[in-house]
């Protein structure tokens, strides 16, 4: 009903357009003319724009015999042969929408195991990352994956595609379950599978492709872009602008605060992790990048190695300090408060990371503490440099629109930025990070607490930046 409305009001601009002379290219009649919805114009007034729309559409509701359905429906894939660790059928979740040709596909996160050992125990703790079995008959969108404009201005009349994460190998995994192998490790071909099931659902049409994912489903991202752009290829829709969306899915292969057994997959660093994962579950990864690191499969899988070697665009959304990252480093934030050296160790990592991110030409890090973003209902409140992250996803749409199936991007229009990344040198010194609760109680903590509570001194932080202590309490309550 949304989209109807919208298309009404919308009508008469284009309309108008059309009597001042322009010419019209002639109309297709098999199908319904779609027309692309741009913020551009209201920007200044979203929220406005928005809450109008909105009690526009749902004072329409009385004419519909029933309310629109907007979740997403599981379909199992037809190729049974490509399945979850547990050998039960693989799937996604589809919501199409009629008349659209921008599809979203996410790729599901939820770390991994390596090793028959760990495994076992995700299995016996969350199985539902390794079977289908007690998966739902529906979901509903959330950030990215919202059908509400208000939640999801710039994608939520897309045609959106939810893939679980049942194969605990980053999506890379190429071997099946047989008498000698207790798991399957398909996460690769699944990609594949899903690709060739929607190519018969009107992807085949379609102008985009964007390959979303968050954490393991980020890495996922960059390991699988260039092949679906090219399994498209194969399949005759060469056409297809396919693009990568990474959240959360740039990590480091630095040395831990403290270096511990690889005895799980939390304990693990992740290099050991990795090249232990790359033989067990045969991976798959980028054909160019396997040759640019000698055949050393592992380094695809940290996006600073993987992401100069790729051909397709790949927008990067990354937390400065992001909560996995520090998890595998072995740096723990709970119990006691974080010793100098550990602090020192976090500000590295941030420093770390930006100079792993100063080459990619469109990407959003704010300097805070979390993980993953795209999908949660509060993704819009994150800003970097005053521009919040869906705004800069349309920046970079806007400056591929004319560039085909590459990873070309022309310079996007003025006020419309697409490196994005904090510049302040501590945890949550940006204003707009996401609420921190204290773990225990749940309370909210002020980024001055938080910080106290990570062992940062501010009397010492004062002396050494040369200002006084009650000046450094104010900057970094105003995230300054």
């Amino acid at each position: 009903m949304i989209r109807v409305l919208l298309v009404l009001l919308l009508l008469g601009s284009v309309e108008g357009r059309r009597v001042r002379g322009q010419r019209t290219q002639s109309r297709r009649t098999d199908t319904p003319e779609s027309f692309p919805l741009d913020f551009t114009a209201v920007e200044g007034n979203m929220d406005s724009f928005m809450t109008q729309v909105k009690n526009l559409a749902q004072s329409l509701y009385p004419c519909s015999t029933q309310k629109l359905d907007q979740e997403m429906k599981l379909q199992f894939l037809r190729n049974s042969s490509v399945t979850c660790n547990d050998g039960s059928p693989a799937g996604y979740y589809i919501k199409e929408s009629r008349g659209s040709r921008r599809w979203l596909m996410f790729l599901e996160g939820g770390w991994y195991c390596f090793s028959k050992h760990t495994c076992d125990s995700r299995y016996e703790t969350m199985r539902r990352l390794m079977s289908s079995s007690k998966w739902p008959p529906t979901r509903t969108g959330t950030g990215i994956l919202s059908p509400q404009p208000e939640e999801n201005p710039h994608w939520w009349n897309a045609n959106r595609v939810f893939v679980p994460y049942c194969s605990s190998d980053v999506w890379s995994g190429s071997s099946a379950k047989t008498d000698q192998n207790d798991y399957a490790f398909m996460g690769s071909q699944i990609i594949q599978e899903v690709i060739k099931e929607l190519v018969t659902k009107g992807l085949d049409s379609a102008k985009v492709l964007l390959l979303a994912g968050s954490s393991a489903g980020g890495t996922g991202v960059l390991l699988n872009v260039d092949r679906v752009s090219e399994l498209l290829k194969d399949l005759g829709h060469g056409s297809v602008q396919v693009r990568g969306l990474a959240d959360s899915g740039w990590f480091l292969d630095n040395k831990q605060y403290r270096c511990s057994d690889c005895i799980d997959t939390i304990s693990c660093a992740p290099t050991d992790a990795i090249k232990r994962g790359v033989r067990y579950w045969h991976s798959v990864v980028p054909e160019r990048c396997s040759e640019a690191h000698g055949g050393e499969d592992w380094n695809c899988f940290f996006g600073y190695k993987v992401h100069p070697t790729l051909k397709m665009p790949v927008f990067v959304v990354q937390w400065l300090f992001d909560e996995a990252q520090l998890t595998v480093d072995n740096v723990h934030l709970t119990g006691q408060p974080v010793q100098e050296s550990q602090w020192r160790y976090i500000q590295n990592l941030g420093s770390e990371l930006r100079n792993t991110l100063k080459n990619v030409p469109a990407m959003f890090a704010p300097a805070c503490l979390s993980h993953e973003i795209i999908t949660r209902s509060y993704w819009m409140d994150i800003h970097v440099k005053g521009t919040s992250l869906p705004r800069a996803l349309q920046c970079w749409d806007r400056s591929l629109r004319n560039h085909g199936n590459g990873s070309s991007v022309q310079a996007p229009p003025r006020g419309c930025p697409l490196h994005l990344i904090d510049s302040c040198p501590w945890p949550h010194c940006n204003p707009t990070c996401p609420t921190i609760r204290e773990q225990l109680t749940g309370q909210e903590m002020s980024v001055v607490q938080f910080l106290t509570h990570l062992g940062f001194d501010v009397q010492r932080m004062a002396q050494q930046q040369g200002m006084e202590p009650n000046k450094l309490l104010g900057m970094l309550s105003n995230g300054t």
